[in-house]
């Protein structure tokens, strides 16, 4: 396979298929990231909006974010940097704007590693998981993915694409069961989000890794209602 020049090998692709897909034991599907709470305040109705909620997360929220960390921890192990992966592993573990957000990107980064460990062993992951156990930092997950397709030797740009798509299919996932909405309207919204996505990749391999941010205050307040949110389906 090829993506814009950079090849993938069957196995690297395979791989990448089976560590984002939605049967991946991380909990993925347990975590709506304020979608919940945004359907309930009727913020999020329709096809249209949970599209364009979803993009804002992508564009300006958590998906910006996770892709400069991704990006970094990537980098880090593929070039044994240890001063950039100490960079990932704090703004990863601090850069949460609230509580259930970062128990959504601990957790999963967590059940990620714990999956990957015995199956897909690498001495790069193993490097990984000394820095973080000096530093005593947990990986997040875009730190954690972006770790292990590193110590494989996937490429950042289609690993990196690949992480964000699966973060989209699983938003819309979970837009699918609290909205509702039918199977048809959600592969529509994938659709419509592929150039959010590839749009968003390209800019994550060209930002400043200083320019590190996000300003989804809407998500953000979601997220912090939905602690307190009286029925809920979703961790998060």
């Amino acid at each position: 396979m090829s993506t814009n020049g950079v090849s993938v090998g069957d196995a690297q692709l395979v791989r990448l298929m089976n560590w984002l897909s939605p049967s991946f034991p991380v909990g993925a599907y347990s975590y709506s990231h304020g979608i919940e709470y945004a359907v309930e305040t009727g913020l999020i109705h329709d096809r249209s909006t949970l599209r364009d909620w979803i993009a804002e997360v992508i564009e300006s929220g958590t998906g910006r974010v996770d892709a400069d960390l991704y990006r970094a921890a990537h980098e880090a192990v593929r070039n044994r940097d240890e001063t950039l992966f100490i960079w990932a592993l704090e703004r990863g573990d601090t850069m949460r704007a609230t509580r259930e957000l970062g128990e959504e990107t601990e957790n999963q980064g967590q059940a990620f590693l714990a999956a990957i460990a015995r199956p897909w062993p690498a001495a790069g992951l193993d490097w990984a998981c000394e820095q973080a156990e000096a530093q005593q930092r947990p990986m997040v997950y875009p730190v954690a993915v972006g770790a292990v397709t590193a110590a494989q030797d996937i490429p950042l740009k289609p690993a990196l694409a690949a992480y964000l798509h699966a973060l989209a299919a699983n938003l819309v996932s979970a837009g699918i069961r609290v909205i509702p909405l039918g199977q048809s309207d959600g592969q529509q919204a994938l659709a419509d989000l592929e150039p959010v996505i590839l749009d968003a990749t390209a800019q994550a391999l060209e930002r400043d890794r200083e320019d590190i941010g996000q300003a989804a205050l809407m998500v953000d307040w979601a997220s912090a209602r939905h602690e307190t949110q009286y029925t809920r389906l979703f961790r998060s």
